[in-house]
């Protein structure tokens, strides 16, 4: 009987040990994968109000905190109505760069947008917000 409880222990303390290992290196991998060395001025800008149709250039600014060249890769605005632009040379470590998402207020009324940005230092886009208010045209005239 005696036996019993001892391997039942020792069986119970291995397998507790096992658990316990998992989460951490869980926890070290998440960590590393989520530092950038981007830095954003801004993430989300809210334009106010804007006459509807003119397109209104929102200009993200960010800065190359690391140690390395960073090159954004890919940029890509939530819907058609949002046309991109971007720094597409390498920023230096210490300089920064620009993605400029250009609103098409054709449409009367409040919006939100998105713009994802991929770089070549992290593959998990970055999503940048542009809201703001298309007012309407006035349709009458002075007399």
């Amino acid at each position: 009987m005696k036996i019993i409880r001892i391997s039942m222990l020792a069986l119970s303390l291995g397998l507790m040990s096992f658990s316990a290992i998992a989460p951490i290196n869980a926890l070290v991998k998440k960590e590393v994968s989520t530092t950038s060395s981007i830095v954003w001025k801004s993430e989300s800008i809210d334009v106010g109000n804007i006459p509807q149709n003119t397109p209104k250039p929102i200009v993200f600014e960010f800065k190359n905190t690391g140690k390395t060249a960073i090159l954004v890769t890919n940029v890509q605005g939530s819907c058609g109505c949002t046309a991109t632009s971007y720094t597409k040379t390498p920023i230096a470590p210490g300089k920064t760069g620009t993605v400029t998402a250009t609103y098409n207020a054709v449409n009367a009324g409040a919006f939100t947008k998105t713009v994802s940005v991929t770089t070549n230092d992290d593959t998990t886009p970055k999503i940048l917000t542009i809201k703001g208010t298309v007012v309407a045209a006035s349709t009458g005239t002075k007399s």
